[in-house]
This record gives structure tokens, sequence and C-alpha cells, in this order.
């Protein structure tokens, strides 16, 4: 099982977006895709915090910079990174959280706390396959999966 690395008060967050952003710029240069300023700096406000970020909050930031910032900039942005495998959706938050594991294809186990709304994801593969076995035995096509995992994280407990 691959757990995100630790997201508390002594963590670099700053690494992390380091980190975020070299992983996209050399996952694009080797598939030949194109990672344009505005995907990046959104790709960054993505990974502003270990939290879900939702569309309008990574707007406005967005427009503080660039006033003609619009809705459609950020969801085309958003539909690129996660089509990279470089950002998840968060279903249950209608949100956006950045992806620990873009280097490799997986289905993300997210446990999101009802606390602080910290977001950790893990990539247990074994939970993946439960999933894969339960659909195939009911006659289902699983074309996305992601399991969300609601509750409380350490500190807020």
């Amino acid at each position: 099982m691959k757990i995100e690395p630790s997201a508390t008060r002594s963590h670099d967050h700053n690494a992390c977006v380091h980190d975020a952003v070299a992983t996209a710029v050399d996952l694009c240069e080797k598939r030949g895709a194109r990672l344009t300023a505005q995907r990046r700096r959104v790709l960054e406000l993505v990974w502003g915090s270990h939290r879900a970020v939702k569309a309008y909050e990574i707007l406005d930031d967005l427009a503080r910079e660039q006033p003609g910032a619009r809705p459609p900039t950020v969801y085309r942005a958003l539909e690129f990174l996660m089509a990279h495998g470089l950002v998840h959706r968060v279903d249950s938050l209608n949100a956006f959280v950045g992806c620990n594991h873009a280097r490799d294809r997986h289905e993300a186990q997210f446990f999101i706390c009802d606390g602080c709304g910290l977001v950790r994801e893990i990539d247990e593969p074994s939970i993946g396959q439960a999933v894969t076995r339960g659909a195939k035995k009911l006659g289902f096509r699983v074309d996305r999966q992601t399991v969300e995992m609601h509750g409380r994280c350490e500190a807020c407990q």
C-alpha cells in the first residue's frame, strides 16, 4: 500500500508543490502533452494545501492574479490535469486534490477528515480488486473507481 507523505505542521509543503509540478512537467514531456502556464498554475493552486479545493476557489485565486480568468479556464485545466492523473476529483466534496502517485495509474482511496478537511490518499490495490470482483459478480463494468472514507484525522480525534 502506498500512502502519501505526512501533511503535518512540520511538513515542508513547498516541497510538495515543487515535486508535483516537476512530476507534471516530466510526465507531460514524456506523453507529448502541453502543460501550459495556466494548467501549471491551476495545479499549484490545487496543491496549495492537503485539503480538497473547489473549482470556484481555484477561480477566485486565479482571478486575483489574472482578472480575465473565467470558469471554463479552470474547468478545462482541471480536466487536463485529471486526464493525466495529476489531480483527483473528490466526488463527495465536489472538489479536487493533487495526486501523490501520478506516475502510476491507480485506483485512489481517500480518507477525508470532516473536522479539518484534510484529505489523505492511499493506493491499496486489494481494495480496487475487491470492487472489481464484486462488480464482475453483478455483471457490472466499472469505468471509474474512487473510494472515499469520511471520519476524523489523528489531530481532530
